[in-house]
């Protein structure tokens, strides 16, 4: 036993005789506040518990954060610091600057660890991207001068021609066949290692790092091999061709960066609510080095990702993205000074008649989202009934099909974000690719691109939700890309058509007048937002991509069309679908609901209750073996049922397994969960003298174990006839885990996260009926 461990009190069981039910309770309420006037040591006794209770928790999987204890805790922490801190510091008068030292050191341990965490993030997004291009490459060819170089960078310097930079072979077939083993060989090592190593690592993460900032516990998922393989397989399946994307993923390697690394500093590690702060500043990091857009990810982090953002996190966000994005610009990954590849700068403006061809993406947008949201759940309904134990062969076999589809066609052969930085280009300035901005190739062109944006519309219907590291930003970008360029071209064709017509009267003579990028630019934007239900943080990291300030406007009326578009389908991006998808306990702050409907009708009435005296020891277990619940409401009896506490599942185990292993206990030893007290004692201040188990006497038959120290004595509880609603606010605005339900002190049910998303549930259902079915 840890010699820090105070032994629990046992003491002659005698049932008191109070005048008053209330009594008990009262007593019970103020034993903590009691225990804490006891001097500095019952203060470290209760910190000594706190802890050690703590440090069983963070292993418990699959369970949800109490914020309101975890507020308590961190109080409790506070204090015993500060007493242990003035006491260290008092014996060593004569060291002042020590104590000075150390308290500046405390105040900026935040920062401390943001800056370390930003700088991480910063140097594993610029390794990946180089590693990223070269094996994108290396599908179609090789550099003579130093096989390690991508085309890029072989080539650079180049104006006329590149005769450093081969092909495979001069035989086109011979270069199809590569590329298609490169693409499945690349998907086939992505695949095994995710399943060998880290399941977790599959996915764009997005969603579960939702539920976890929110208070849910996933072991392992921010885990170092999480991190490790997430790293290593990333590139792998981007290179493989597969119509998944890094952007996503790269919050969840950013986020498991900052995990791994708060874990070190003892503050991040005991503390549930500060390593929240640092997860939302690590998703804020992530989309920043994904997008080269610091304020973009901000604002994505607040617009999506966090449940809870309240101004300091917001700083320290900006902080970590700040210094993520520096880092990641000083490595200059492609030596253009361009943070991402398909950044881009627009020299001329708009016109106001293109509105109308504006809004028609918008549109696009919207029901590209619906679109792939709904037939992407159901194919992945489908993959987790069938394909779960073919999660190797399934990603392999559609980096295959991937490959076969996609190589003929000159958009869907290169890396996506290649081919955005192409589609975004202006026709002036000398660039042109593959004849797309060659009148003459127009029309095929058109055809190409339309092929396009159909077959990677349905390559990321079945690929996003494989077991490889897989986002969906970029291939919904690329898609929209793809369709704004393919629009761009046409309305050029219809003003060439049509030069003197008063449609388009704003045009200058003998300039050019469409500028058919800007249609690929406001298609990703608006295909972004489609997919995501994101709205201020898309303009915003658009605007960051193409540093246009003329195109916000644009911006603003692309993505206001797509989301009013998308609303109608539904309301919630894919991330909040597949935790629908995946039933995590998540009540998400964007939503409003109107049930009318008390507390009553959605609570469980059909409560374990624990009286506060009578129960034995072996009854007590029994009621631990036989029920899952995580915690137990305590009651004085169970005919009154007036509420006493609740005792947590967690600390009822820790206080059984510690008496047992302090002192032989007898199974008829009476467990009380209140200070008892003698008839004539009415004050909190004067409790029943407690002994330890080393002087038990040898009649156990009149043994009993006070649990009383454990129990919360004021749990939240809500009157029954309170609105649904407010109980649902409570939820996501204090973070408790179990709300008690009690009339008039008598308690009548409980309600959970996972009552309330029933019940809501069952009311979508009735009302409009899902697609799927998560079960």
């Amino acid at each position: 036993m840890n010699s820090r461990s105070p032994p629990l009190a046992v003491q002659d069981f005698r049932r008191p005789s109070l005048p008053g039910r209330g009594v008990s309770r009262r007593l019970s309420a103020l034993s903590t506040a009691e225990q804490g006037q006891n001097g500095a040591t019952t203060g470290f006794v209760e910190h000594a518990i706190t802890e050690e209770i703590e440090e069983i928790k963070r292993y418990e999987d699959f369970t949800t954060i109490d914020w309101v204890q975890d507020a308590a805790r961190e109080q409790l922490r506070r204090r015993a610091k500060r007493r242990e801190n003035a006491g260290f510091f008092a014996r060593q008068a004569g060291l002042g600057w020590r104590q000075k030292l150390w308290e500046s050191y405390d105040a900026g341990q935040a920062w401390i660890v943001v800056t370390l965490v930003g700088a991480a993030i910063g140097l594993n997004a610029g390794f990946l991207n180089i590693v990223t291009e070269w094996l994108s490459d290396v599908k179609l060819g090789y550099c003579t001068t130093a096989f390690y170089l991508n085309e890029n960078f072989c080539c650079w310097g180049a104006e006329n021609g590149c005769d450093e930079w081969h092909r495979w072979s001069s035989i086109w077939p011979v270069n199809y066949v590569l590329y298609f083993i490169f693409s499945t060989l690349f998907a086939l090592t992505s695949a095994s290692l995710v399943k060998s190593f880290a399941p977790y690592a599959a996915g764009s993460g997005i969603s579960e790092i939702k539920c976890i900032i929110a208070g849910f516990v996933m072991k392992g998922f921010l885990g170092f091999w999480t991190l490790l393989i997430k790293s290593i397989c990333l590139p792998l399946a981007i290179a493989s061709g597969l119509s998944v994307g890094k952007e996503g993923p790269s919050v969840h390697y950013a986020v498991c960066t900052g995990n791994v690394i708060s874990r070190f500093f003892d503050t991040y590690k005991r503390n549930a609510a500060k390593t929240r702060e640092i997860l939302s500043a690590c998703a804020a990091a992530g989309v920043a080095v994904a997008f080269g857009s610091p304020i973009g990810g901000v604002l994505f982090s607040l617009e999506e990702m966090s449940s809870y953002f309240p101004l300091k996190t917001m700083w320290r966000s900006y902080f970590c993205a700040l210094v993520a994005t520096a880092v990641l610009a000083a490595m200059n990954p492609f030596r253009t000074g361009q943070l991402v590849m398909f950044q881009v700068r627009y020299d001329r403006s708009w016109h106001f008649f293109e509105l109308i061809f504006y809004i028609f993406i918008g549109i696009f947008g919207g029901l590209y989202g619906a679109f792939v949201m709904k037939w992407n759940l159901r194919a992945q309904a489908f993959r987790k009934r069938y394909l779960t134990k073919y999660a190797i062969l399934e990603a392999t076999l559609l980096a295959a099909g991937t490959a076969v589809l996609c190589y003929p066609n000159m958009f869907l052969r290169i890396d996506m974000t290649e081919s955005m930085e192409i589609l975004f280009l202006e026709c002036e300035g000398g660039h042109d690719y593959a004849g797309l901005c060659d009148v003459k190739s127009r029309w095929s062109m058109v055809s190409s691109l339309a092929f396009a944006t159909i077959m990677r519309t349905f390559l990321v219907i079945i690929s996003y939700g494989c077991k490889v590291p897989a986002g969906i930003f970029v291939p919904s970008m690329a898609i929209g890309a793809s369709f704004g360029r393919m629009v761009g071209i046409l309305v050029q064709a219809l003003h060439e058509a049509f030069p003197h017509s008063r449609f388009f009267a704003a045009c200058e003579q003998d300039l050019p007048c469409i500028t058919p990028g800007t249609y690929a630019f406001l298609g990703a934007g608006a295909a972004l937002s489609g997919i995501m239900h994101i709205t201020v943080s898309v303009v915003v990291i658009m605007f960051e991509l193409t540093g246009a300030l003329t195109y916000i406007l644009p911006t603003m009326i692309v993505v206001g069309v797509t989301k009013a578009v998308g609303d109608r389908f539904g309301k919630g991006g894919i991330a909040d679908r597949m935790i629908w998808f995946n039933g995590f306990p998540f009540l998400d702050n964007k939503e409003e609901h109107s049930f009318g409907v008390p507390v009553s009708q959605v609570m469980t009435s059909e409560v374990t209750i624990l009286p506060s005296s009578g129960l034995d020891l072996r009854g007590l277990e029994r009621v631990l073996a036989s029920s899952k619940f995580q915690g137990f409401p305590v009651v004085e009896d169970r005919t009154s049922r007036t509420l006493l506490g609740y005792i947590g599942r967690t600390e009822l185990r820790y206080a059984i397994d510690r008496a047992k292993k302090e002192s032989f206990l007898s199974p008829n030893a009476k467990c009380l969960f209140t200070q008892q007290v003698s008839t004539a004692v009415r004050t909190p201040s004067i409790a029943a003298p407690a002994v330890t188990f080393d002087s038990i006497a040898s009649s156990s038959g009149q043994q009993s174990v006070d649990f009383s120290r454990f129990i919360d004595p004021t749990p939240l509880a809500v009157h029954p006839r309170l609105p649904l609603e407010t109980v649902m606010e409570l939820f996501k605005k204090m973070g408790p885990r179990v709300i008690l339900v009690e009339y008039r002190g008598r308690l009548t049910g409980l309600v959970t996260v996972k009552d309330c998303l029933k019940y809501q549930f069952k009311v979508e259902a009735q009302e409009t009926p899902r697609d799927t079915d998560p079960s």
